[in-house]
């Protein structure tokens, strides 16, 4: 079994950190956070928050940093990515370990969260490389035209529980290479996990004697948030999190005419057809709905299956649940962990009241569980319910294991219409062996989301594509392909190398 204290001294944490950072000038002079963790509901750690004095002084110094980082050449920003990515490696199992014991999601699933780190690392160190524009032919003759991308500045990020240090990650390492430095407000309900990758990346900037200032990290509450929402010094809001949360930045990033990438809810589904293999079926939903206790952005939590294949689809999933072990996530015997909080107990068992009383069928039952190695009263039972898609519940987003089964009749476009119609558009899948209807699944009328899969699950998005998607999921791209343009500013020239004056669409104007 792992060993907390020695891990939180790997990662150079104590029973008391402070929380507020520009680099190895640790401070914060706020309320105490205290970090209980879901597992066994003992205290990890406090961590200081930062006043409005205190962000302050993280902005001096961040806005500062900035005026020197963005003329280093990307190359030499991406050898200290490479340098970030590489103590990943050695520092992968503590760190792991440490957000399975402060989030609750298996210890797999924690380091293989790490490992996302790592992996946009190397995407980012060679990126580094290639931060290109575009020629253009003139119109004119004599001259070039040509587009490049400089650093856009300070870039504020707002990181969610559930991934609490994968999605600063995905963000920091891109934004570095751009030449941006960041200012990280982590999740108040995971704040260990950003103090100690604040601490990782503040080693590495000091042995290349960079300046205080191009990582800075802000704990606190919303105000923190509203803080660099409001901020002008901050040209970017990267912001993951629940929808209500993300409208509330996007009006008063929009109101000073900043930019905002949005990564918000999710109401995933995957379609199952009457040919879809039957055995990757299983795996890719169960897994999809109880990953991470369904505390993804990506959980599955739609089903919505042909009703030639209906009975024979619900059995097996039905029959999977009975198999899974709900313990300690630290155990890697076990399949599914806690929720986050009590919150989140509560809003799981609501949830569960307004499916019945909204006509929904219970097919396997959920509950709060107690006794021996659940006495965080935060481990809950993974439920399936059959619904229909119309219904209130199925429509909000619950950040819970629950499953709903959802049968449709006709054709492909049947289900697509059925999985479409949410307000939410980040993943989807679809199980089949008919070429036809996975093209059309892929298809300009067909999934409406920014992620769809064939005959994968919702969850488990690798790094070298764009990561985000649409309606109520905010419309944000991060990670890989050309999501590192947002961190960025675009900028058109033209040179004219003549001795004339030629204007555009052959206007005169002669003196």
């Amino acid at each position: 079994m792992v060993n907390i204290k020695e891990t939180l001294k790997s990662l150079g944490l104590s029973s008391n950190n402070q929380g507020v950072s520009t680099g190895s000038e640790n401070f914060g002079s706020g309320a105490v956070i205290e970090s209980y963790s879901p597992v066994d509901g003992k205290l990890i750690g406090t961590v200081t928050t930062a006043t409005k004095e205190d962000y302050e002084v993280v902005m001096t110094k961040a806005t500062e940093a900035f005026k020197s980082f963005k003329t280093m050449p990307a190359p030499l920003r991406g050898e200290i990515v490479r340098q970030f990515g590489d103590k990943l490696r050695e520092l992968k199992q503590p760190l792991g370990e440490l957000v399975s014991y402060e989030m609750g999601k298996s210890l797999q699933e924690g380091l293989g969260e790490v490992q996302e780190m790592i992996d946009i690392c190397d995407f980012a160190v060679g990126l580094s490389r290639q931060l290109h524009g575009l020629t253009m032919h003139s119109e004119r003759p004599g001259h070039r035209m040509y587009e490049q991308y400089h650093s856009l500045g300070v870039v504020g990020i707002i990181s969610a529980f559930n991934f609490p240090v994968a999605v600063w990650a995905w963000n920091t390492a891109l934004a570095w290479i751009a030449g941006d430095v960041c200012v990280w407000k982590p999740s108040e309900k995971a704040p260990l996990c950003g103090v100690a990758c604040q601490n990782i990346i503040a080693d590495i900037l000091k042995a290349n004697d960079l300046p205080e200032g191009i990582s800075c990290l802000v704990n606190g509450d919303y105000t923190v948030g509203e803080f660099m929402s409001k901020d002008t010094r901050v040209p970017l809001i990267s912001a993951t999190g629940s929808t209500r949360m993300g409208k509330i930045v996007a009006k008063e990033v929009a109101g000073r005419l900043g930019k905002s990438l949005l990564e918000l809810g999710g109401n995933n589904a995957i379609i199952i057809t009457p040919d879809a293999d039957l055995k990757i079926t299983t795996i890719g939903a169960v897994f999809g709905a109880v990953g991470t206790a369904g505390q993804r952005c990506t959980s599955t939590r739609r089903l919505i299956i042909h009703e030639s294949v209906y009975n024979k689809v619900k059995d097996a999933i039905v029959s999977a649940y009975g198999q899974l072990k709900i313990g300690n996530p630290l155990d890697t015997s076990n399949h599914v962990g806690p929720v986050i909080d009590k919150e989140a107990v509560r809003m799981y068992t609501e949830a569960l009241e307004s499916v019945k009383a909204q006509g929904g069928n219970i097919v396997v039952e959920g509950g709060v569980l107690t006794g021996e190695g659940y006495e965080s009263g935060c481990y809950v039972k993974p439920a399936i319910a059959e619904v229909e898609n119309s219904m209130q519940i199925v429509q909000d987003e619950t950040f819970a294991p629950i499953l709903y089964l959802i049968k449709y009749s006709g054709n492909i476009e049947d289900a697509i219409a059925i999985q479409n119609d949410v307000k939410q558009g980040l993943s989807s899948a679809i199980m089949t062996t008919n070429l036809r209807d996975a093209e059309k699944f892929l298809a300009a009328t067909g999934s409406d989301c920014g992620i769809a899969n064939v005959n994968i699950g919702t969850s488990g998005a690798e790094i070298g594509g764009a990561f985000g998607g649409e309606k109520e999921t905010g419309g944000g791209r991060e990670s890989g392909s050309d999501a590192w343009k947002v961190y960025m500013r675009r900028q058109t020239n033209t040179i004219n190398y003549t001795t004339e004056l030629p204007l555009a669409q052959g206007i005169e104007f002669n003196l």
